[in-house]
This record gives C-alpha cells, sequence and structure tokens, in this order.
C-alpha cells in the first residue's frame, strides 16, 4: 500500500527512518569487519598484505555493483524485498566466510554473499527510500539515515575485536551471521509501504528551484545527464580512494607502528564516531547551501586531515588525526545523494543514487587494495597517504568545476544563491 503525499515528514516517516538507519547500521558489519580481521587473515593464510587487503576490495566491489541491483529491485518491488534478501545474504554470508579454508573461499564469499547480495541491500536503496519520505528535511534526514553507515563503523570495529580475542575470527563472523539473521529479518518488514507519490515540482534540499523548472532531467547544469553522472562518479571514485586509506588500514597501521591491533581498532571507531556527528552537521549545513558547496567543504578538510598523518605518527596524535579525519569527512558521502536530488529527476533516484554511492564504494575498493600494495612496494604507508591526497585533489578540482557552472546559472546553491520566485 502506498502512502499518501500528506505523509512525506510525518511520525511514521521519522520511525521508517529509524528502522532505516539500524539495518544501515547492522548492514554495515559486512563493510567494516572485515577491516579489523585484516591481521589475523593475513597470518592465518600466510599472506602479504596486498593479498590480504584483496577480500576487502571485492567486498566493495561487490557492494558497489549490489547498489546498482538492489536499487533497481527497490524501485520495482520496494525496498523491503531487497532488505530482507539483503539480510539473509549478510547471514549465510559471515557463517559461509568463517568456515572458509582458503583466500580465495573468503575472498568470494565476502564479496558475493556479504558485499553484493548482503551490506549493498542495507546501502543505496534506503538512501533512495530515504529521499522519497521528506521534502524540506530532506538533507538532515539523508544525513541521519547514512549515519548508520557510520555508527557501523564506530559500533562493529571494537565489537568484533572483542570477539576476536576471546574466540579467534572464525567465531566472531558466526556470531555476526547469526545477529544480522535474528534482528535484520524483522525490521525490513516495517518497511512494506511504498513511499508517497511526491509532487515532480517539489521544492529541493538548499532551496534551489524544483526540477521542473530547472529542466534537470534534461541539462542539469548545462551538462547531459550522462556527463553529469559520469563527473560525479570519477568524483566519489577520487575522493573514496582518499577516503579509503585511513578507514582501510588504521589497525595494520597502528600494528605495524607496535601499538597493537586493539588501539587501532579503537583508532577506527573514534573515526567513525566522529563520521556520525561529521554527517548530521553536514546534513544540517546541506539544506542551506545545498550539496555542492558541502562536498567542496568536506572535501578540502578531508585533505587537511590526510595531510596531517604525514608528519605525525605517536599514539596520542594518531588518535587526535583520526577524530579529526572522521569529523572532516563524513558529510563528502551523502552530499552526492543531495546532489542527485537537487539535479535530476526524482523518479530516476533510484538508479542514480546507487550509481554514485557504486563510484564511491569502488573507490573505497581501489583505495583499500592501492594502500595495501604501495605498502608491499615501499614498506611503508607514508606514500600511500601521498597517494590519497592526490586522488583527494582530483576530487576537489571537479567539484569547483561543477559550482562555477552552477553558479553562472544560479541553481542548485542553497540559500546562499538568489531565491529564485518561479514557484
Amino acid at each position: 500500500m502506498a502512502a499518501t503525499p500528506a505523509e512525506a515528514e510525518s511520525p511514521y516517516a521519522w520511525w521508517r527512518l529509524t528502522v532505516s538507519l539500524a539495518l544501515m547500521t547492522l548492514g554495515g558489519a559486512g563493510m567494516y569487519s572485515v577491516t579489523v580481521v585484516l591481521p589475523r587473515i593475513q597470518a592465518d593464510f600466510g599472506i602479504d598484505r596486498g593479498a590480504a587487503s584483496f577480500p576487502y576490495t571485492l567486498t566493495m566491489i561487490g557492494f558497489g555493483v549490489g547498489g546498482i541491483l538492489m536499487g533497481k529491485l527497490s524501485d520495482r518491488f520496494g525496498v523491503m524485498v531487497p532488505v530482507l534478501g539483503g539480510a539473509v545474504g549478510l547471514g549465510l554470508g559471515f557463517i559461509a566466510a568463517g568456515a572458509a579454508t582458503s583466500l580465495w573461499q573468503f575472498s568470494l564469499i565476502q564479496g558475493l554473499l556479504i558485499g553484493l547480495l548482503g551490506t549493498s541491500a542495507t546501502f543505496a536503496p534506503l538512501v533512495a527510500d530515504t529521499s522519497r519520505w521528506f521534502t524540506r528535511r530532506r538533507g538532515i534526514a539523508l544525513a541521519i539515515c547514512m549515519s548508520g553507515n557510520y555508527l557501523a563503523g564506530a559500533i562493529w570495529p571494537p565489537v568484533v575485536q572483542h570477539f576476536i580475542d576471546n574466540g579467534g575470527w572464525r567465531q566472531s563472523y558466526f556470531t555476526i551471521g547469526a545477529i544480522c539473521l535474528v534482528v535484520m529479518l524483522p525490521l525490513a518488514l516495517v518497511l512494506r509501504r511504498q513511499p508517497p507519490a511526491l509532487a515532480s515540482a517539489e521544492p529541493v534540499p538548499g532551496g534551489a528551484p524544483p526540477t521542473s523548472t530547472l529542466g534537470a532531467s534534461e541539462r542539469p547544469l548545462g551538462l547531459s545527464p550522462a556527463t553529469l553522472q559520469a563527473l560525479l562518479c570519477v568524483a566519489g571514485v577520487s575522493c573514496c580512494v582518499a577516503m579509503s586509506m585511513p578507514q582501510v588500514h588504521i589497525v595494520a597501521y597502528c600494528t605495524d607502528l607496535g601499538f597493537g591491533a586493539a588501539r587501532g581498532a579503537e583508532m577506527l571507531s573514534i573515526m567513525l564516531g566522529m563520521g556520525v556527528a561529521s554527517r548530521l552537521i553536514s546534513g544540517w549545513i546541506s539544506d542551506r547551501i545545498g550539496g555542492l558547496r558541502t562536498l567542496l567543504l568536506g572535501s578540502v578538510l578531508q585533505g587537511v586531515a590526510l595531510l596531517m598523518f604525514l608528519p605525525f605518527d605517536g599514539l596520542v596524535p594518531l588518535y587526535l588525526i583520526s577524530g579529526m579525519f572522521g569529523l572532516f569527512q563524513g558529510g563528502i558521502v551523502p552530499s552526492y545523494a543531495l546532489i542527485i536530488r537537487e539535479h535530476f529527476s526524482p523518479v530516476q533516484a533510484g538508479v542514480r543514487t546507487g550509481t554514485v554511492l557504486m563510484a564511491t564504494l569502488l573507490g573505497m575498493a581501489l583505495g583499500g587494495w592501492m594502500s595495501g600494495a604501495i605498502f608491499d612496494l615501499t614498506g611503508s604507508y607514508q606514500a600511500a597517504f601521498v597517494n590519497g591526497i592526490g586522488f583527494n585533489l582530483l576530487n576537489v578540482g571537479i567539484v569547483i568545476f561543477l559550482l562555477k557552472r552552477a553558479r553562472a546559472r544560479g541553481v542548485g546553491l542553497g540559500r546562499l544563491s538568489p531565491a529564485p520566485t518561479a514557484w
């Protein structure tokens, strides 16, 4: 049964958002658990750091590609269907991965069951669904929803590390699989209602004109839809190659420095916990200045935090820089979803959001593998940090280009721009 337009931003919409937040937090286990077990996988299978990073890379590729698949399923059958399938994929995937006897088995299970069929169902479909239930507060609603991804990063690493210390990584995977099956399946049933059919001329976040006024589906920012989509995808890959360096390798980095895996897991938890605050703050900001400006702000600050990793490698500085990194970059990925809703037709939200989010996840996958490979070549993570800074600069350049085109047309820049009166 479909909801009525009056139910947008209703108490039910906020309750639905709460459930989506919980589902994304639980589903995020598929993304973050593998980063914590990376040193154990390396030791258990007798492989180098680059090979040990490969399961994470396949997980993120599956996560990204699955976002498009799950987005299409959500557009056709409703969001509940892919989320139910994702719960089953995660549960069975963790149990099967815990029983893997070789690296290739573990990698394939991570990529196919956990990434493609599991975690992907709790990300892009929930983001697109949330965007359809909110209008005036869409920016903050998207930020809250996508905070689940970072809440997962704040909660799961220390939990998984505790399980590993007390029962080994295989038992940890069995336990996580059982949790996913028992908790996620009932929660998914809350999402059975279809979203309201919002008017096509609805105001977009940040005070930009409605899509019908802009002709957004025809020439967004004076570009073809395919060109703008491609630029956003390249920007997404670039920013997330940079983002992945600390997120994927901070545990291994701390182990190499002699601080131990537990300290690295704590830093990852702090990093992603601060990312939750960052996403909420950025959501509030984006409702006022628009998605492009918010993306530029986060990208520039992320580059500053990456630079700070180069001269400092002490325990206390790393705790501080990890928190700063999380606070700076948490609002980047939600900005892409908001930009899609600002400059494309609402009926394209599912597929286009899934495509851009896929690009960000592919960037995480590429960056996770690339950093491990650079470490194997150089014996140090310094060059990997420099590589991330370079990709971050590419992202900043693309965003500046798009902002110039937006400014020239006076669209999509939020309340700092002259308010249009056509609607």
